[in-house]
């Protein structure tokens, strides 16, 4: 199940400057990143980005086709902007082979897992090795475990979680698209490693 329907830029025309053909802005001050989400079917990685760009959750959301395309701009504390631009790729097996159309180019790619669900760690690490063969060189890339509300249910411990991103070269979170826990610092935590371009 996924959170997302395709919805409407709400930021389109918000930054000027913008080259399209780069992965990022050509503005010291404004950046334009394109941020790619890679993880098994159901892990919510739909809901993360609609909590992210909208502040929504929607628990009967339909199944991502494909992939679905949203942006967000966030301002970060030295009054840089980041404009995100979200390719949330559909996590059933059927789509894997068009997820290298969405992850290719991209700045940033977004490892996504359930905490509940064992499987859905494992096919978070394989994403990793793919994006690690076949990403951009010098991408950053973020391991988060979702569904921190359901700790009953945990199945993979947040060490596990931890030891992986670490030896991948990876930061870490975990969080909560139903509570909103940790997304907008899943966001601002990635603004924060991008390279800046030198000031002109």
């Amino acid at each position: 199940m996924g959170c997302s329907s395709s919805l409407p830029d709400r930021n389109s025309g918000r930054l000027g400057g913008l080259n399209p053909e780069n992965g990022s802005a050509n503005d010291s001050k404004n950046l334009r990143v394109k941020l790619v989400l890679l993880g098994d079917s159901g892990v919510g990685k739909s809901c993360i980005v609609l909590r992210f760009v909208r502040g929504q959750f929607d628990p009967t959301s339909k199944v991502t086709i494909g992939a679905s395309f949203l942006s967000q701009t966030i301002a970060l504390q030295d009054s840089t902007t980041v404009k995100f631009e979200i390719w949330d790729t559909a996590g059933q097996e059927r789509y894997a082979a068009l997820a290298p159309l969405y992850y290719r180019g991209a700045a940033v790619a977004v490892v996504v897992y359930d905490i509940t669900s064992p499987e859905s760690f494992a096919k978070a690490q394989y994403w990793v090795k793919e994006l690690q063969k076949h990403g951009s060189p010098g991408m950053i890339m973020a391991l988060v475990g979702n569904k921190a509300d359901l700790q009953e249910k945990r199945e993979v411990s947040a060490q596990d979680g931890m030891e992986y991103a670490e030896k991948n070269g990876m930061f870490f979170i975990e969080t909560s698209a139903k509570t909103a826990d940790n997304i907008n610092q899943l966001f601002e935590e990635i603004a924060k490693r991008l390279p800046r371009p030198p000031a002109s």
